[in-house]
């Protein structure tokens, strides 16, 4: 089977379309793709030099849906099937998987950084870990429409928050703040909601948390516009108003900006918790003795175990996550104008690139 990959040949350099021969190993699928949605984490390794597992020449992109058109000899039963592919795909038989911590499995697959991603119009992945899309016809199991194109960034922006919020333990009546509330922090916004927390977004982008205050942020505070002393005063006063002690508020870094992570590490509060789900290439300088002073806890998240899934699919299709706002479908032609878009700050919803027919 041949597959047309946009493929990255030198950091900045534009992306050409390249034609090479997919054929799947045994335990491997071949995915035809439906859209790859464009993620952060793929500006920086085009634009910022972060170093990819596997060296250029490479097709990025790790955020895909699609269809099985073709499965190995140990991988039965996945042809016709729709799926999402995970972003961080474990062995599932290495003695890391096996104590439950797949998300740091040293043979992971991560489409776009160790194999060629999704910014094709197929790819080969393993089987294992797929996530079976219900059929989307079927108006009592997606009463919303939803196409498959769409449910691509469910593999990383929805995904991981969810995972994130999970290891978190929030719960409902806790306070859950997101520095940064696009894509990856706006999904987190309404995975908080449904959990049933008080949600705050703080972003830089006023139409961006006008947007959120419609779909589970109860307060957005707009950074453009406050000063750190200002945003956490208003945070302080939203807490005391709904009773929330500092050790049940949860602050979640989906910014991936230096500015961010420093505004997200400020917030934390006695017995608080800080989740760093944003990237950044960048340093910054932070009082690590605050975490012990406070008797508070950081922790980092990359991606989410396939095995959750399944429920954020169910999440999504019953329309407790709402994508359509916050997506934009694009031809996948178009990935180097949409890189330089999104680089330049010229969209703020997170764009699906779709293969042409």
């Amino acid at each position: 089977m041949k597959t047309t990959g946009w493929t990255v040949r030198a950091t900045g350099e534009p992306m050409v379309p390249e034609e090479r021969e997919l054929s799947p190993a045994p335990d491997q699928v071949i995915v035809q793709v439906a859209g790859c949605g464009v993620c952060h984490t793929d500006l920086g390794f085009y634009y910022d030099g972060v170093p990819t597992r596997h060296p250029f020449p490479l097709v990025l992109g790790h955020e895909v849906s699609g269809t099985v058109v073709e499965a190995g000899d140990a991988a039965p039963g996945w042809v016709g099937r729709s799926v999402v592919v995970p972003a961080v795909i474990p062995c599932g038989r290495c003695a890391t998987c096996e104590a439950g911590h797949g998300r740091i499995c040293p043979e992971q697959i991560f489409p776009g950084s160790d194999v060629h991603g999704g910014f094709a119009t197929h790819l080969a992945v393993p089987a294992r870990g797929l996530c079976p899309v219900p059929e989307l016809t079927d108006v009592s199991i997606n009463p919303g429409g939803l196409e498959l194109p769409q449910l691509s960034v469910i593999a990383d922006a929805v995904s991981t928050p969810y995972q994130a919020i999970l290891s978190s333990g929030l719960a409902e009546g806790d306070l859950a703040v997101f520095v940064g509330s696009g894509g990856v922090g706006g999904f987190g916004v309404q995975v908080a909601a449904a959990v049933g927390a008080h949600v705050v977004a703080i972003d830089v982008d006023a139409q961006r948390l006008e947007t959120l205050s419609r779909h589970g942020a109860e307060l957005t505070l707009c950074a453009a516009e406050l000063g750190f002393k200002e945003l956490r005063g208003a945070l302080k006063e939203f807490a005391k108003q709904h009773r929330i002690p500092t050790w049940r508020q949860k602050i979640f870094e989906t910014s991936g900006t230096d500015a961010g992570q420093a505004t997200a590490f400020g917030l934390v509060g006695r017995g608080g918790y800080l989740g760093v789900v944003g990237f950044t290439p960048k340093k910054l300088e932070l009082r690590l003795s605050n975490l012990m002073a406070f008797d508070a806890t950081a922790r980092g998240n990359w991606g989410c175990l396939p095995e959750h899934y399944p429920a954020i699919v169910g999440l999504v299709l019953a329309g407790k996550i709402a994508l359509e706002p916050f997506v934009e479908l694009r031809p996948l032609s178009s990935i180097n104008q949409t890189f330089e878009d999104i680089h330049e700050r010229r969209t703020s919803r997170r764009v699906i690139l779709v293969p042409e027919s």
